[in-house]
């Protein structure tokens, strides 16, 4: 079975130079983009029954673009105003970048790893025991950063300001692709609310990371293709490489 139509399941590139369209062009295949699951805010109420206070705590993790935007909105809808003082420690440069979007970058305190996890932030955060660490999450995670500020002994705080829910597939659009792709286990859970009846059949299904592999297989699904490898350490390598082997270059 060659592979035609190919379903991204995020958001489209806002640029036209993303590997994704030189694939499409390669192998003459038609890639189309559709989040299965899409992020909201919780309200300033649901947030104030966590009972936590922001401005009790000195230092805030980011682990991702989605917790810088829901913190400094949640901040503004509860005028919550963080003083010059805070510092905020991120799991990658480019997230700390990101912090641009809410302020002037080069007035504050921004530290970050030099890797893209929160396993490469610890090091870091070990320079700064004396800090209060507050951490904004998605109601979906693992324990990770509270059992490491835990086993070193660190004030630390952790809340729920955003959460994950599916995004509907258009009932007026067929959903006749040959390969879908999926990277988060919430991708597999939005798939299949979706598609309650659904058999993948012939279709083939991709994804990238660990956690979405484990999420397919538990669900009985077959998965075909996966990323990262040694030899795929994206989710495009992964994919030109599974066309190549399937349709071949054009």
């Amino acid at each position: 079975m060659s592979i035609r139509r190919i379903l991204i399941s995020q958001p489209r590139p806002t640029t036209e130079k993303s590997p994704y369209f030189d694939i499409a062009a390669k192998y003459g295949v038609e890639i189309v983009f559709h989040p299965f699951i899409k992020v909201e805010a919780v309200s300033s109420k649901e947030f104030r029954q966590q009972k936590i206070s922001i401005l009790e705590h000195t230092a805030i993790v980011f682990t991702s673009r989605h917790a810088i935007d829901h913190f400094f909105h949640l901040c503004e809808e509860m005028r919550v105003v963080i003083p010059e003082t805070m510092k905020y420690f991120c799991t990658s440069e480019s997230i700390s970048l990101y912090i641009q979007k809410y302020m002037q970058y080069r007035k504050r305190k921004i530290f970050f790893s030099n890797g893209n996890k929160f396993e490469d932030l610890k090091p870091v955060i070990l320079k700064h025991p004396k800090e209060k660490y507050f951490t904004p999450m998605s109601d979906v995670h693992s324990n990770e950063v509270a059992e490491f500020m835990d086993a070193h002994k660190l004030f630390h705080s952790e809340g729920v300001m955003y959460r994950t829910v599916s995004n509907e597939f258009p009932a007026d659009q067929p959903f006749d692709f040959d390969l879908l792709v999926f990277f988060t286990p919430a991708g597999i859970t939005s798939l299949l609310k979706n598609f309650p009846d659904y058999r993948q059949g012939e279709q083939k299904i991709g994804c990238f990371g660990p956690q979405t592999a484990k999420a397919i297989i538990d669900e009985g699904l077959r998965l075909d293709l996966q990323a990262p490898t040694p030899e795929a350490p994206s989710i495009t390598a992964a994919l030109d490489q599974y066309l190549k082997r399937e349709n071949g270059a054009k």
